[in-house]
C-alpha cells in the first residue's frame, strides 16, 4: 500500500512539475505574441512527453541512486519527501512565485532521510553533484542568455521590422527544442523517485528505471504542462520587462542549450532557475536598466529558501507518518 501511494504521489509531483514549469517554456512565446496560450501549451506538452524517451535517464539515476543510500532507505522517507515537494509547489504556485521543483524534491529527500537515518543516509558525492548543478546553472543561464542576445542583436543590425515576424515563427522550433529538454530533465526527477521507491520496497533488485515508469512520468509532466500554471506564466512573461519576439527567440535558444546539456550529463538543474536567469541575461544584454531587478530579487529569495524549507517540512512529515508505515 505505501508503494502505491508513493507511485501516485510521484505522478502528482510530476503533474505539478509540468503545471508549475509550463511557464518556463511558454511565457516568452505568449508575451511576445508568437502564438496563443493554448497553442503554445499544446505544442509544449507533446514535446515534453517525447523528451524522456529520446535522451536517456541520467538525471533519474542521479536523483534516485546517487543522493541517498538506496538499499537502506525506508518508504516513509520517500513519501515524506514527495509530500513536502508537492506542498511547496502548491504554495509557490498560489503565490505566483516560480520556485524550483528540483530544489523542493532534493530538499525533501535530504530532510526526511536525515531525520530517519542520520547523516549516513546521504551520499555526499552525489549531493555535491546536485548542489553544484543547481548552483551553477542559473549563473550559466544568465551568462549564456546575455551572450546569445548580444550575438543575435549584432547579426540582425541591418534587418528591418520584418525580422520580428521571423523571430515569431522561429519560436515554434525553439519552443519544441526547449520543451524536449525540459521533459528530458524534469520528468526524470519523477522517474528517479518512483524507481527509488521500487528498489526500497524490493520490487526490483537494482536501480533501473522500468519502461512503464518512463511512460507514466512523461505523461504526468505533459498533462501538467497542458493545463498550464497561468500565475507563473504572467510572472515570467511580463514582470521582468516587456518581452518582444527577439527576447522570446533568444531566451529559448539559450535555455535549451543549458538545460539539455545538463540533462545529458546527469545534472538535475532547475528549469525555473535557468529560464528566469536567461530572461534576465537577455534583457540585460539590451539594457541593464531594462530589467525590473526587484522582481528578480523576490525569485532569488524563493530559490534560496526552497531547499531548507522543504527539508524541514519533509522531516516534520516523516515524524508524523513514521509509525504508520
Amino acid at each position: 500500500m505505501p508503494l502505491l501511494v508513493i507511485v501516485a504521489l510521484g505522478l502528482v509531483f510530476g503533474y505539478l512539475n509540468g503545471f508549475h514549469d509550463s511557464a518556463n517554456i511558454v511565457a516568452t512565446m505568449i508575451a511576445s505574441r508568437a502564438m496563443t496560450g493554448r497553442q503554445a501549451l499544446a505544442i509544449t506538452a507533446i514535446a515534453e512527453s517525447a523528451g524522456p524517451f529520446l535522451f536517456g535517464v541520467a538525471v533519474a539515476t542521479t536523483i534516485g541512486n546517487e543522493i541517498l543510500n538506496v538499499q537502506g532507505i525506508e518508504l516513509s522517507v520517500i513519501l515524506a519527501a514527495l509530500s513536502a515537494a508537492v506542498i511547496w509547489n502548491l504554495i509557490t504556485w498560489r503565490l505566483g512565485i516560480p520556485s524550483s521543483s528540483s530544489h523542493a524534491l532534493v530538499g525533501g529527500l535530504i530532510g526526511a532521510a536525515f531525520l530517519e537515518d542520520g547523516v549516513g543516509a546521504v551520499k555526499l558525492g552525489g549531493l555535491e553533484k546536485v548542489v553544484v548543478a543547481l548552483a551553477v546553472s542559473p549563473v550559466l543561464g544568465l551568462v549564456v542568455g546575455y551572450i546569445v542576445m548580444k550575438v543575435v542583436l549584432f547579426l540582425v543590425r541591418p534587418a528591418g521590422p520584418g525580422i520580428n515576424t521571423v523571430f515569431k515563427r522561429s519560436q515554434i522550433v525553439t519552443a519544441i527544442t526547449l520543451a524536449l529538454s525540459h521533459g528530458t530533465n524534469d520528468a526524470q526527477k519523477t522517474m528517479g523517485v518512483i524507481t527509488l521507491g521500487l528498489v526500497s520496497a524490493k520490487v526490483i533488485p537494482t536501480f533501473q528505471v522500468p519502461l512503464w515508469v518512463i511512460a507514466a512520468s512523461a505523461g504526468a509532466i505533459a498533462l501538467g504542462t497542458w493545463t498550464g500554471g497561468w500565475r507563473l506564466i504572467r510572472t515570467l512573461g511580463g514582470k521582468f520587462y516587456k518581452i518582444r519576439p527577439v527576447h522570446g527567440f533568444t531566451a529559448q535558444i539559450a535555455s535549451t542549450s543549458v538545460i539539455l546539456g545538463a540533462a545529458l550529463l546527469g545534472g538535475p538543474v532547475s528549469t525555473t532557475q535557468v529560464v528566469s536567469s536567461v530572461i534576465i541575461g537577455v534583457g540585460s544584454a539590451e539594457r541593464v536598466s531594462k530589467v525590473r531587478w526587484g522582481v528578480a530579487g523576490q525569485i532569488v529569495m524563493a530559490w534560496l529558501t526552497t531547499i531548507p524549507v522543504s527539508a524541514v517540512l519533509a522531516a516534520i512529515i516523516a515524524m508524523i507518518i513514521h509509525g504508520w508505515i
